[in-house]
């Protein structure tokens, strides 16, 4: 089931009932090929419903919490216009991609290390403004941008393993 929440570190100002969810694959299954570094690499599409009144903006973070080093961020992106959908291979006009643990500005998809199940959290955030934050920023500049701003969260997760 999908789920709206945050995590102790995030502020969130209302908790709407906004939900995601993706034409690709259903929570909680299988990635498909074509959106990880086995296939074509390209971000998946995202729908999104329940978009709280107020909202001004929407920011994504997909990660890897099951990485050997630390949580692996495949993917940050924030400016981004409210939409009900976020198109296959791509962001809508006028987002803006951050730095990811890749140290590239643009998504990333999953790769995890042979013989390993790794889950991808993709989250999306309603927030209240649009962030003035420079395009070399990453999850930490993203998060800390985002305190007081959120109006509701939601989350997809996906696994992986190649």
């Amino acid at each position: 089931m999908l789920t709206a929440g945050c995590s102790q570190h995030e502020e969130v100002i209302n908790m709407g009932s906004m939900n995601i969810s993706s034409p690709s694959f259903s929570d909680g299954s299988r990635i498909p090929d074509k959106y990880t570094c086995k296939g074509e690499n390209i971000s998946l599409p995202i729908d999104i419903i329940g978009i709280p009144d107020g909202t001004k903006s929407l920011a994504i973070i997909a990660d890897d919490p099951d990485a050997p080093m630390k949580i692996w961020v495949h993917w940050v992106a924030w400016n981004i216009p409210v939409v009900s959908m976020i198109p296959e291979d791509g962001l809508p006009q006028g987002s803006v991609e951050g730095v990811n643990d890749f140290g590239v500005r643009q998504y990333s998809g999953p790769c995890p290390p042979l013989g390993s199940v790794h889950r991808y959290f993709f989250k999306v955030y309603a927030l209240d403004t649009l962030l003035d934050i420079g395009e070399d920023s990453d999850k930490a500049d993203l998060e800390n941008a985002m305190k007081g701003h959120i109006l509701a969260q939601a989350t997809l997760v996906g696994t992986f393993s190649r």
